[in-house]
This record gives structure tokens, sequence and C-alpha cells, in this order.
């Protein structure tokens, strides 16, 4: 009996928190973050289905003596709060590269890989305008990025 009320219980959320969301096909912006010293990325969002989509993020670093990128993708699940609110909440990872050749100093280049998670908020604009915030808590595999990683980034996204 209590696994059926318990079964009964998941099934009614899960219909609750299903229902058809209104995001859009594409959205290409700029997510604003720390991004772990890659700064400002690319963002791209393609929506696969009414309440999911996959986004990937490119950020890059260039300076006299170092040169990096970062690029993550996500799988992403969509909540419509109320109006033009959702949250959403993913996971993912990805690679990056850096090298850097400083006088004086032996040059360095390192190729790493991660994993990611994200949980967010956001809003979408009756123009086809979507601004988020969002919390990307990332666990670096490599010598650069050997450890867990917090990033907080603002979106600027235009949907098409």
């Amino acid at each position: 009996m209590k696994n059926l009320f318990i079964t009964t219980l998941a099934i009614l959320g899960f219909a609750t928190f299903s229902y058809a969301q209104n995001i859009s096909p594409n959205a290409i912006g700029l997510r604003l973050g720390d991004s772990d010293g890659f700064g400002a990325e690319v963002s791209y969002q393609r929506a696969l289905g009414d309440n999911n989509r996959l986004e990937a993020d490119l950020g890059w670093r260039t300076g006299n003596n170092y040169d990096g990128f970062k690029l993550a993708g996500l799988y992403q699940w969509v909540w419509n709060i109320d109006g033009g609110f959702n949250w959403y909440a993913g996971v993912g990872g990805g690679l990056g590269s850096y090298s850097y050749d400083l006088p004086n100093v032996n040059d360095d280049s390192e190729t790493f890989v991660f994993a990611a998670g994200d949980v967010g908020i956001e809003y979408d604009f009756d123009i086809p305008l979507l601004l988020s915030l969002d919390f990307r808590p990332e666990f670096g595999f490599g010598d650069y990025r050997d450890d867990l990683d917090f990033d907080i980034a603002l979106g600027i996204r235009y949907q098409f």
C-alpha cells in the first residue's frame, strides 16, 4: 500500500511538471561569467522537445603570453514557473585546452575534460530575447583543472 501511494504521488508530480513548454527552437548569445578564467562564452541552445534542449558554450581567452579555449555541452530540462519565467536543470561536460609562454618560465600546455551540472532561472520576453542566471558546478580532470569549480553567469540570448 505504501509503495502504491509513493508511486501514485511520483506519477502525479511528474505529470504536473511535464506539461508542454513554449521554449524557442533556437537561441544564440553570450553567457557572461567567470568560466574559470576563460571569460565570456558564445552560447547556443537547441530545443529537442517541449521541455528539453541542448546547450553548447564556447569560451576562449587570448593574450600576449597565453591562450586557451573551453567547450561545454549540456542537456537541460525546462519547467515553467509562471508567465515568461522558467527554471531549468541539466547535466553534461566538456573539454578545454590552454597554453602559455612566459619569459624565464617553462612553456606549458594542457588539455582537460570536465563534468558539469547546471541549474538556473530564465525570463522569456515577448520579443525574441531570453535572459538567464545560472549556477554551474564543474569537476575537472587534468593538471590544469583537477578540482571542483563553481561558475555563476548571466546569459543574454536571441531566440529564433
